[in-house]
């Protein structure tokens, strides 16, 4: 046994098939120089090194994902620029170096980790793993470091027994540490007869205790399996092509034309090898009867002997024989006590030029980062096989507009404390759903020292935070997310990390370029945190893998890449931006962190191929949601940032009735694809101004401390009507994707601060105020919202293509733009109300009024009657346009109506669910 290879055990999988994408396929490259510890791969065949692969061998495409028609299937690096007419000569020799460099960075990544799925999946070898062969294997990457172990509870806390030593993979020339940790053998108990005896950690019994053993095991492969000759290791997959060109051409072989002599035809060597074959019967050699006519080979219509065909197809491969000696997990239990328990604490050691560290490691999956004022720690998470979460859904998939709950766990109960997942999924989720919305965001979900900073200073990224719950609570969240039909996003924070040493990653190993750039560059101006490395390809491996460790353990379905301005310039984006291309090209851009969001957005979408991925940049980068073989970064969705401070503006600093229409729409619309709009006033929870404690919409507008809360008042009312037409307004003007902050539905009239040392660490703020769903204009707020994200769910509003300005007037204060079948008209005069206002249309028809926000069930007067809910179309030209309707406009309201001529699947003009 102990001569047979491993490799002949496991089936290597089929080549992947592929299809044209907008990104380039994954690129296979030797692996000579990959480092040793990172060539085993967990479930899956020992891969060959570049001395066996040939150097002409194209590439393996992968399976890509079907995107718009608007891709290209050649690689242009400045394909958006023509597209869009732009022209800008420095821009463009900009992306064709940036092209340049991101062909060399998959080089690098490539020699390493063969693809971006290797790269990528890092979570399989690093950090802590129970091993099949009765052990427990550690891997970490330290560079700085001179001497690496493991101390925790296990060993009470000893930095000597367990370490990286000669014999055990220690160390690799790329800084990365190995550690094994075997299990103890009870007392009384034999040692395992085969060293590579393997275990069922998960099922109490299974074949393995049936008591196979190897030689029996060898026996039923060369019968039942095996041919003759097979079972040895073949060092090169050019051995055999080595020993015939010996044989015909070697020193006992013939050695010129002469001695070769006559070949002879197909036909005669088929007789002759036939002759040779023994046609006994029980023989389990093949005995094809192929000729070769000449022809094309077809492998799908080969003449066989049927015998030998059954006994073919009879036999199995080798690997479920194999399985056969695994034991299950009693036995396992019976003879060795695991050498790390579940919820288990422990630490790694360094030995560094600057002394001994101790570190929580960076690939932890459990961390608790600041127990009773102790020293953090991470948690080994082990969990029996009754206590592990079992998934019961699959992942549902967005059809048409995303329409988006954004919330943060702590803060979503009402008591003044911490909220945790069982909490949220049980009250919170049901409310999501009951609102019309198809996605969940959450922020602050990766695990962070310091709760003050809303979650965005991440010290943990493989880790939930603890304070919210253990890691199959989160499983069970974002599963009954899946069973309600939303898909769950995670507000992820590459762009900075944080600067705590004993959590976090900052001097990890002791020195300060470890993960993060030294000197000034490594420092974020403003916010005390670290700036990655993004042109570490050991760097690039944490963060892509990373990724890729939310959408395979926990099922994530996108994500939102937090404030990409801090990473993409070395100013942090803390300058003046006027919009000129040369501003996205200078000496202050980071080249190496646009080709990181490059590589993750390609990973992502290469191997999820309905991942959702979006991009919050201030600056609004050039090509965010272009495809990346045209030139751009390849998000599906980029945060529009400009609309929530245009409102904020408009709030604070200028009178009501001196708005310009035509500025706000100017800011609403945007000709850029993929464009997320929002209400809310994002510095209210954003880590740089919550100690300000800046006031929400609901609060400025509601002007609350002056009214009581729950109560109905006109000047309450007349809020509540601008608050809508402002949501109504940047809702229906959203490029496919819509963001509401938790309890802004129903206009919660209080702003988020979170704990910390300026308000005594009060919780006061740090909670929503769900009793005032039924109470008042927040009860009439929630109706509102609730039948507008309805109406996007039937109708696809925000998935009809742009919309097209019709009418738009500073006098009268009166927008009216058209969006599909759909008509939509608003009044934002704070006082007057227009009487039979002509407003232009190009289709001429009826026109129903399905949603009038001046309506009673949502606050408003009701001064439309029941007959003025039907309108037909006139021959005055109006705006432009050949018809136009005349119609009744309340101050501060908006009317949705649809041409029935142009409406799709509208059954009954009467019926619709709004009306009913």
């Amino acid at each position: 046994m102990a001569s047979c290879p491993l490799h002949l055990l496991i089936p290597r999988p089929p080549p992947h098939v592929a299809g044209a994408d907008r990104r380039p396929p994954l690129i296979h490259l030797p692996t000579s120089r990959r480092p040793r510890l990172l060539r085993r791969r967990r479930g899956g065949p020992f891969r060959c090194g570049s001395s066996s692969v040939p150097r002409d061998r194209s590439p393996q495409p992968r399976q890509q994902r079907q995107r718009p028609p608007r891709r290209g299937d050649a690689v242009d690096p400045v394909g958006f620029l023509a597209r869009l007419g732009i022209s800008d000569r420095a821009f463009a020799q900009f992306l064709r170096d940036r092209h340049k460099a991101l062909k060399d960075r998959r080089w690098e990544l490539c020699s390493r980790f063969i693809d971006l799925k290797e790269a990528s999946s890092g979570f399989d070898l690093m950090g802590m793993h129970r091993h099949r062969q009765h052990r427990v294997d550690f891997m970490e990457w330290a560079p700085g470091a001179r001497y690496c172990s493991l101390v925790g509870d296990f060993n009470q806390w000893s930095p000597t027994e367990n370490c990286a030593r000669e014999g055990y993979l220690g160390h690799d020339d790329f800084g990365y540490w190995f550690i094994i940790l075997e299990d103890k053998l009870r007392e009384g108990q034999e040692p395992d007869e085969y060293f590579f005896q393997e275990y069922n950690y998960v099922d109490d019994y299974d074949k393995g205790d049936n008591g196979v053993d190897a030689e029996e095991l060898m026996r039923r492969m060369k019968e039942e399996y095996w041919e003759p000759g097979e079972i040895r290791s073949h060092k090169s997959r050019l051995e055999t092509v080595v020993k015939l060109y010996e044989q015909m051409f070697g020193p006992n072989g013939p050695q010129s034309e002469d001695e070769l002599g006559e070949i002879p035809d197909a036909q005669t060597r088929y007789n002759e090898w036939k002759a040779s074959q023994n046609a006994d019967s029980s023989s389990f050699s093949p005995s094809y009867d192929i000729i070769d006519s000449g022809q094309e080979f077809d492998i799908f219509n080969v003449v066989t002997d049927r015998a030998s065909f059954e006994k073919f197809q009879a036999k199995k491969p080798p690997l479920a024989y194999w399985v056969e000696m695994r034991k299950g997990r009693i036995a396992w239990l019976e003879k060795y006590v695991p050498t790390i328990s579940h919820q288990d604490k422990y630490r790694v050691y360094f030995n560094t030029p600057d002394g001994a560290l101790e570190r929580v490691p960076a690939w932890a999956r459990y961390v608790l980062p600041d127990a009773e004022g102790k020293q953090s720690y991470a948690v080994h998470w082990e969990p029996p096989p009754e206590e592990i979460y079992k998934w019961r859904f699959g992942r549902p998939k967005v059809k048409g507009s995303l329409r988006i709950y954004e919330c943060h766990v702590g803060i979503s109960g009402s008591d003044q404390k911490i909220s945790s997942f069982q909490e949220f999924t049980s009250k919170v989720l049901p409310h999501i759903k009951n609102g019309g919305y198809n996605a969940v965001q959450l922020i602050g979900v990766v695990e962070h020292k310091d709760y003050s900073s809303v979650g965005y200073k991440v010290t943990n990224y493989f880790a939930v935070s603890s304070r919210f719950g253990t890691p199959e609570d989160f499983k069970k969240l974002v599963d009954e997310a899946h069973g309600l039909g939303l898909v769950v996003l995670l507000d992820i924070v590459h762009s900075y990390a944080s600067a705590d040493e004993l959590v976090g990653l900052s001097l990890f190993d002791g020195s300060n370029d470890c993960y993060f750039h030294s000197g000034k560059r490594g420092h974020h101006k403003y916010w005390g945190t670290r700036m990655f490395r993004y042109d570490d390809v050991d760097v690039l491996h944490f963060l892509l893998s990373n990724l890729n460790w939310w959408v395979t353990e926990y099922r994530i379905d996108g994500f939102q890449f937090h404030s990409l301005s801090s990473m993409l310039y070395t100013h942090n984006g803390f300058s003046t931006f006027t919009g000129a291309l040369e501003e996205y090209c200078n000496q202050y851009v980071d080249k190496d962190a646009l080709i990181y969001l490059i590589l993750a957005n390609e990973m992502l979408h290469d191997l999820h191929p309905d991942i959702i991925t979006i991009a919050e940049d201030a600056t609004f980068y050039p090509g965010l949601c272009e495809p990346t073989t045209q030139g751009g970064l390849g998000f599906d969705y980029w945060v529009n940032l400009s609309i929530p401070e245009m409102w904020l503006w408009h709030l604070e600093n200028v009178p009501e009735r001196e708005w310009s229409m035509n500025k706000i729409m100017k800011v609403l619309v945007s000709s850029k694809h993929g464009m997320l709009s929002y209400v809310e006033n994002h510095n209210q929870r954003e880590k740089e101004e919550s100690i300000s404690g800046r006031k929400s919409f609901a609060e400025i507008i509601f002007n609350t401390g002056k009214h009581s809360v729950g109560s109905i008042d006109n000047d309450l009312i007349r809020a509540s009507s601008l608050l809508k037409i402002i949501k109504l307004i940047t809702f229906t003007t959203s490029g496919g994707a819509y963001l509401n902050f938790m309890g802004n539905e129903f206009a919660h009239p209080e702003r988020v601060e979170f704990p910390m040392s300026s308000n005594d660490y009060s919780f006061r703020l740090a909670n929503r105020q769900w009793e005032l769903l039924d109470k008042g204009v927040h009860k009439y707020q929630f109706n509102f919202d609730k039948d507008v994200m309805s109406l996007d769910e039937d109708e696809k509003i925000i998935s009809r293509g742009s919309p097209n300005i019709h009418h738009c007037d500073d006098s009268s204060m009166v927008i009216s733009f058209t969006r599909g079948p759909f008509l939509y008209v608003f009044n934002f005069n704070p006082e007057v109300s227009h009487q039979l206002y002509h407003v232009g249309v190009d289709e001429a028809g009826e026109y129903q009024l399905i949603l009038n926000t001046d309506e009673t069930k949502y606050g408003g007067h009701g001064e439309l009657k029941s007959s003025q809910y039907m309108r037909r179309t006139g021959d005055k030209r109006v705006d432009g346009c050949r018809n136009s309707l005349e119609l009744t406009l309340p101050s501060r309201s908006v009317q949705v109506g649809p041409n029935f001529e142009n409406l799709d699947n509208y059954v009954d003009r009467t019926l619709h669910p709004l009306r009913r």
